[in-house]
């Protein structure tokens, strides 16, 4: 079977990106999976450090290890927002297929410090294991927003073509991620910020490696067609699978008021959630 970096230079070769999905639950992580092999498609796991927290680090690793092995199927882990070196070698050492070290709120140099040091780090342990970096703030928790988080970065405080390449050229990251318009979470009243389209295209033709889009839930559809045309190769969604969850559990929760039977009652959950997945998979591969 194809590794996580071979499936992604696929993507960046055929214009297309990599569908990845967070979970807290072993729900989130059916629905996710199925939707994707009903579709014929690679997919990718993600867990945040407090969803690593709640469902277990090694278990998020274990979990989809076994569906891969298995079903023989494309499907992968990543270690999604780590905040220290230390949350970092945990997700390393757990085995994950890949890991994120988020630096985005220090100052470049320490950012790129502490991502050279992850980088040395993972390679020491299995050097598949791709690490990814990133630069500009777009806020720190998927869900609904009543405004834009304060600091975040748009306008002209979006990560620049310039230290976008010097922060990879010296930290051999395998994956960058920028800000680029792109927020976390979705915002109630409003429609999340345009992407900055022709950054991402000036920011990949520069960097040499696969660019990926945090923060796509609540991001117009020809917004992610146009990203992805210019350079995403993975685009990750959180928020919009919690609302659908969220959303889905009160409904099932108010029509079957007797039942019991956690299976009974988190069917329809489930089925929301991969309605989610099966519609951004078909528009991430151009279906």
């Amino acid at each position: 079977m194809k590794n996580l970096k071979q499936i992604i230079k696929e993507a960046e070769d055929n214009k297309v990106a990599v569908g990845h999905f967070n979970i807290s639950n072993i729900e989130g992580l059916w629905a996710i999976f199925n939707s994707a092999r009903e579709l014929n498609l690679p997919v990718i796991i993600g867990a945040s450090e407090g969803e690593r927290e709640f469902f277990g680090t090694k278990q998020v690793v274990d979990i989809v290890k076994s569906i891969r092995e298995q079903f023989n199927y494309p499907i992968y882990s990543n270690a999604d927002h780590c905040h220290s070196y230390e949350s970092f070698k945990e997700a390393v050492d757990s085995g994950f297929d890949a890991v994120i070290i988020d630096g985005s709120k220090l100052s470049i140099e320490e950012n790129i410090e502490i991502t050279k040091r992850c980088v040395a780090y993972a390679r020491s342990v299995n050097n598949e294991i791709l690490v990814e970096g990133e630069i500009g703030y777009i806020g720190g928790s998927s869900k609904i927003l009543e405004e834009i988080p304060e600091g975040l970065a748009l306008g002209e405080m979006i990560t620049s073509v310039e230290n976008a390449k010097k922060f990879v050229d010296e930290t051999s990251i395998d994956l960058f991620s920028p800000a680029v318009g792109n927020l976390h979470g979705m915002l109630k009243d409003m429609k999340n910020p345009d992407l900055n389209i022709e950054r991402i295209k000036e920011i990949k033709n520069a960097i040499g490696i696969p660019v990926v889009l945090h923060g796509g839930s609540g991001i117009s559809n020809s917004d992610f067609v146009s990203a992805i045309e210019n350079g995403i190769s993975i685009v990750h969604i959180n928020t919009e699978i919690r609302l659908a969850y969220r959303k889905s559990l009160e409904k099932s929760l108010k029509g079957n008021t007797d039942e019991i039977a956690p299976y009974k009652i988190m069917k329809p959950v489930v089925d929301s959630m991969k309605e989610v997945v099966k519609n951004r998979l078909e528009l991430f591969s151009g279906m």
